[in-house]
This record gives C-alpha cells, sequence and structure tokens, in this order.
C-alpha cells in the first residue's frame, strides 16, 4: 500500500476508534470513560500548535515557536507529525532571502481538534457527576 494510503486508513481507524469511544462518554456519565484521546492532537506542543492555528488564520515558524516557548528542534518534529496526519498545512516561501514557513490548520485538523474537546468536555462531566 502507498505511504499517503497507508496514512489515510491510520487516519480513518483512529477516528472510528475516537469516535466510539466519545459515544461511550456520552452514553453514561456513571459508566468507565475511555481514556482513548486523540494522543496525536493530546501532546502538549500539537494541542498548542491546533489550538494557536485554530483562533489564526496562520502562523509562521517563528511566531508558533515564540508563542509555545519551545525549540526549533522541537517545533518542526511536532509540526512535521502534524502535518503528516493532514491537520495542518505547511507553505514555504521567501521573504526577501530568509526562508519562511508558515502554518493553517487544515478542516481535518479543526474536526479533529472538535472532537478533542468534546471529548474532554465529556470527561470533565462524567468526572464532576460521578
Amino acid at each position: 500500500m502507498a505511504k499517503s494510503s497507508t496514512a489515510h486508513q491510520e487516519r480513518l481507524q483512529r477516528t472510528r476508534e475516537r469516535d466510539g469511544s466519545l459515544a461511550a462518554v456520552r452514553g453514561s456519565a456513571r459508566e468507565a470513560v475511555s481514556p482513548d484521546l486523540d494522543r496525536l492532537i493530546h501532546e502538549r506542543i500539537r494541542l498548542g500548535i491546533v489550538s494557536a492555528l485554530a483562533v489564526n488564520r496562520s502562523l509562521t515558524f517563528n511566531e508558533l515557536k515564540a508563542l509555545l516557548k519551545t525549540t526549533d528542534g522541537n517545533l518542526s518534529v511536532h509540526a512535521r507529525r502534524l502535518e503528516e496526519a493532514d491537520y495542518i498545512g505547511c507553505t514555504k516561501s521567501f521573504d526577501g532571502r530568509l526562508p519562511k514557513t508558515e502554518y493553517r490548520l487544515t478542516a481535518a485538523g479543526r474536526r479533529a481538534l472538535e472532537r478533542y474537546l468534546n471529548h474532554m468536555e465529556a470527561l470533565i462531566r462524567a468526572t464532576r457527576e460521578g
């Protein structure tokens, strides 16, 4: 199977798993709540990236780095993981002679963030009602 097709199949599987666990959370707050969060987004730096891009049309690499207070290498690795999952898009250009990398949240990334936030809200409700 081609790399992009395999990645697509993995995304579909993660979506099915997340949707199933969220339904279990919604079913009954008193039942055991599934801990299956979207691990891709749940990691602190990646959650910061998608959250920042959700409220900004786009951000440059340097803007994200300053906002998240992280290193070049750390941001680069996490951004690449989100890009591979098609959660964010990356555009590279030049500003004069300086390279400029700009990120934006994709529709798939926005949906993934929405599912993640819904799941977290359900977990919070279940915890408070329990």
